[in-house]
């Protein structure tokens, strides 16, 4: 390799933006390819929710949230953790703060004032060469060593001394990750895993009453358990089934359930802050004359909501099943949400099909960051921590390599 080899980098999402920032500041020359008419599509649309960054929870806690990846991922969140993350926006204007839960947000809460800063650094670089945007370049694999990309119905060929692909996963296909180089990759000898939605809602077979009165409607201060794991927060309903961050913290598991059995069954606790014989004792105290319904609105503050919920999983209620049915409202799911509603995507690009610094086994100098490798994490700032993190910790290897390490 040169001591200044050319960077291609196909997709400018987070990880591949990250990255060319980091190259570009030590002096490689990058060029970032995407399909798409405009950058960041996707983090745009996250930041219409607030922008959750990262997480201000203890970092030992923080990696337990990846799962399965959590061993693989720890050197790398350890090497770009939370704390660098939210220095790194403070220095695009962008101040962070904590929230209530913990995560963590841009002031604006929005994307948009992030973004347009970053982009100017990018293109004002202080190596003088600056990060140069080529949009709407379809990338559609190799010709003879070169990258081959559809332009505006031409084909273009380009060399690159080193190629990045973070080309995301598969998830809200119409804002540019589809999964489309899953075949182009494979066919190279890569290994890759099916994708799957990861941070979707579920299907519930609701009644007549839920799917026309409560749908959109939120269960505050609940608590779900499922295979022996109990999470607090706030569910939302839906016509068909139940989503938000707190299933979501519970997606894979579910989902691996549902697809080895057809069907997985939680337990929905609708005053976890109350033992049932509290439950209960409050109960007592209620008037008589009142029905089911207002007792459970007066004693125990339950909503409308919570209420059906708690007879879609007791349409018989005797009184004295109360208390323990509000403790354990069962609640079986049929299904998950595709991948075009999930919030991000499982599966993709082998972990074992990677070197440690993301360089693919199979490919010589080509490497593969972000949500298109097999990795998945719930929502909560844990999404985009990994990407931010995989793309610095990838684009410090590449400037070992380059013999350009201490200049960046």
């Amino acid at each position: 390799m040169t001591s200044f080899p050319s960077i291609a980098v196909i997709g400018a999402g987070p990880a591949g933006l990250m990255l060319a920032e980091r190259l570009s500041a030590a002096g490689l020359r990058v060029d970032i390819y995407d399909r798409m008419p405009s950058v960041a599509r996707k983090f745009l649309m996250a930041g219409r929710g607030g922008l959750n960054l990262t997480h201000s929870e203890p970092l030992a806690a923080f990696v337990g949230r990846y799962g399965a990846r959590a061993a693989a991922l720890k050197p790398v969140i350890e090497a770009f953790p939370p704390k660098a993350l939210r220095d790194w926006a403070d220095g695009l204007g962008a101040e962070t703060f904590v929230g209530t839960s913990g995560r963590v947000f841009p002031r604006a809460l929005k994307a948009s004032p992030l973004l347009r800063n970053w982009l100017a650094r990018l293109e004002a670089s202080n190596s003088g060469m600056g990060v140069r945007f080529h949009l709407r370049h379809d990338w559609r694999g190799w010709d003879d060593g070169a990258l081959l990309f559809d332009h505006q119905g031409e084909r273009v060929r380009v060399q690159a001394d080193v190629t990045v692909l973070a080309l995301g996963g598969a998830s809200w296909p119409r804002l540019g990750s589809d999964g489309g180089w899953t075949g182009i990759l494979a066919d190279k000898g890569v290994a890759i895993a099916p994708l799957r939605p990861a941070n979707m809602g579920f299907r519930v077979p609701w009644s007549e009453v839920i799917r026309d009165k409560f749908a959109g409607e939120p269960l505050k201060n609940v608590a779900l358990t499922f295979d022996g794991r109990t999470r607090k927060g706030e569910l939302m309903l839906t016509r068909d089934g139940i989503e938000g961050g707190l299933v979501y913290a519970f997606t894979a598991a579910l989902r691996d359930a549902i697809e080895r059995r057809g069907s997985a069954t939680l337990t929905l606790d609708l005053k976890p802050e109350l033992s049932e014989a509290q439950i209960q004792n409050k109960l007592s105290r209620g008037a008589k004359t009142d029905s089911l319904s207002n007792r459970l609105r007066k004693t125990l503050s339950l909503s409308p909501a919570q209420i059906a919920v708690l007879r879609e999983g007791g349409r018989e209620i005797m009184p004295v099943q109360i208390p323990s049915l509000i403790k354990a409202v069962p609640l079986t799911l049929t299904g998950a949400q595709g991948l075009e509603r999930a919030i991000s995507s499982a599966g993709g690009v082998a972990f074992d099909a990677v070197t440690p610094d993301y360089q693919l086994k199979a490919l010589n100098s080509v490497y593969a960051i972000g949500e298109m490798l097999d990795w998945e994490a719930p929502t909560g700032g844990y999404l985009l921590q990994a990407c931010f993190s995989q793309a610095v910790w990838t684009a410090e290897a590449i400037l070992q390599k380059s013999g350009l390490k201490n200049l960046a």
